[in-house]
């Protein structure tokens, strides 16, 4: 009994208090400490904290400060003004290209085959005293490799046969005048090569690849979108710097960093990839050196560059935008500029949340269950929702990050690829096909391919350099050359849109047409001659 009246005592007691707490409350009162009722300086209201701002803050493992944004919210840096002009041929080669073959000699000039011409006959000297090749049979000579690409036989053989061979390459050169040629093909001076490849890996053809590199750049300017991706070109020469890659088709092979315009996928810049490079800046990323080298000479307009996941980070949104150049592209789930809170894996289907600093914004998508896509964009001031559940930073970089993918799928089309042990000849088959894959979707600057038949038909009076370059040439190689360069493009001149690539039912025609041609060409010079 004692006890239970102490227990009542005490459960009194507390309704007490807590009654005579009630009646001496009032509204103005906090939940805590209590607030005198006094003026509070502004410099004390100041100095409080801010717990929204802090929830909304939050700093990555690098030191990158994220600030959390609403879907639709302008951001807190000024984009740049874009590029408005679409990719176009430049001046100099408008005026200089009238024909397919003059497109070509625009990428491989005359300059450069004369350089060919001399190296491998160097080579050839060495065997016999008076080989020699004159700059038409070299051209002849690219022309049936190219023909080869176009019409692909099972072995080198099976292209001079009576059966499956092509009668424009037969009446064009024998096969063992090609394997010949083929065998002394050279592009450097094979007495110096040694020293030089102390200091240059690419040596044996850096000078011919440099001057192939400046006329793609000198020949076109590319729109507001470049895309910047690898290409992995198929062989398995011995190579010290043959790469690789288990996710490529073919596994094995040369790479290349390559920027393409994204319309046009017009190669606008390409390097090899010769390892690790002695120049590059100790601590500097090999994605962004790669990066800046292929986007130098298109700076300083506000143009914008597409990444995957290999090259974007932000500090290379920085110094592409203190140049004039913004960027949009994937982020590594694993880099270590990504929030903490964006790692979270189990999110609902269709939910983004937007991130934001003083350069650039990362948008968290989240497609299906269990994948989170990372985009990181420079260019877009305020992350936008359309009528569909995706944002427009994931719609743009879906449009814009298929530019090298598509120019590689356009090289293998009527790739001039063949078995060779000697990766230089490897390299000279890609720079062939880049120029070539490209020609076969786009022809703008190309004329029509009844312009190519009466060009040759005329007795081959072409206004291309070579007829004025004071080389003399046999009208059956003219003839066959321009054929050849016919094969390049694609459609007739009648529209003004993409024309397709040259159809293999298009392909006895054509060389029927090519056949005509130099049997009435050789008639013309037989009556010439008697």
């Amino acid at each position: 009994r004692i006890k239970m009246a102490k227990r009542t005592q005490k459960l009194m007691n507390a309704e007490e208090a807590l009654e005579l707490l009630m009646q001496n409350s009032k509204p103005w009162d906090s939940e805590g400490e209590d607030i005198d009722e006094e003026v509070i300086d502004k410099e004390d209201l100041d100095a409080q904290p801010d717990s929204d701002s802090e929830l909304s803050s939050e700093t990555t493992k690098d030191g990158t400060v994220w600030r959390q944004e609403q879907v639709g919210t302008h951001l807190h840096f000024t984009p740049i003004e874009p590029y408005a002009k679409d990719g176009e041929p430049s001046a100099k080669a408008s005026r200089s290209i009238r024909s397919r073959l003059q497109s070509f000699l625009c990428f491989i000039t005359l300059e450069m085959l004369r350089t060919i011409q001399q190296w491998t006959t160097q080579h050839a000297s060495q065997e016999q005293q008076d080989w020699f090749m004159d700059l038409s049979e070299l051209m002849a000579f690219i022309s049936v490799i190219i023909l080869r690409g176009v019409t692909k036989v099972p072995s080198l053989c099976d292209s001079w046969s009576a059966n499956l061979g092509n009668p424009t390459i037969i009446s064009t050169m024998a096969r063992n005048r090609f394997q010949n040629i083929m065998r002394h093909l050279r592009f450097d001076d094979m007495f110096t090569r040694r020293e030089r490849a102390e200091t240059n890996r690419f040596a044996a053809i850096s000078d011919l690849w440099g001057s192939f590199v400046t006329n793609c750049i000198a020949s076109y300017n590319p729109g507001r979108h470049i895309t910047v991706g690898e290409q992995l070109f198929p062989t398995k020469t011995r190579c010290c710097f043959l790469q690789y890659i288990a996710t490529k088709p073919d596994k094995f092979g040369i790479k290349f960093w390559v920027a393409c315009d994204l319309k046009s996928k017009y190669i606008c810049n390409v390097f090899p990839y010769l390892g690790k490079d002695p120049s590059r800046p100790s601590g500097e990323r090999l994605s962004e050196t790669v990066v800046m080298r292929l986007m130098e000479p298109f700076m300083d307009k506000g143009r914008t560059v597409t990444t995957d996941n290999f090259f974007t980070s932000l500090s290379l949104a920085q110094r592409l935008r203190s140049r004039k150049t913004t960027i949009l592209g994937s982020v590594n789930k694993r880099s270590r500029e990504i929030p903490q809170s964006a790692r979270q894996m189990d999110r609902t289907e269709f939910t983004t949340q937007v991130f934001s600093t003083s350069d650039a914004t990362l948008t968290v998508y989240v497609p299906k269950r269990k994948k989170v896509v990372y985009i990181l964009s420079s260019m877009h001031s305020v992350v936008e929702t359309e009528d569909t559940t995706r944002r427009k930073t994931i719609k743009q970089y879906n449009k814009a990050k298929c530019g090298v993918d598509v120019m590689d799928k356009m090289v293998r089309e009527y790739s001039v690829r063949a078995g060779t042990q000697r990766w230089p000849v490897a390299v000279f088959y890609n720079m062939i096909d880049m120029r070539t894959g490209w020609a076969s979707k786009h022809r703008r600057m190309w004329m029509s391919r009844s312009t190519v038949v009466r060009a040759c038909s005329s007795g081959g009076q072409d206004s291309s350099p070579l007829a004025t370059s004071g080389q003399t040439f046999s009208t059956s190689v003219t003839a066959t050359t321009l054929a050849a360069s016919a094969l390049m493009g694609g459609g007739s001149s009648g529209s003004d849109g993409d024309c397709e690539p040259l159809r293999l039912d298009e392909l006895q025609h054509w060389t029927m047409t090519a056949r005509r041609v130099w049997m009435f060409c050789r008639e013309n010079i037989e009556t010439q001659l008697t």
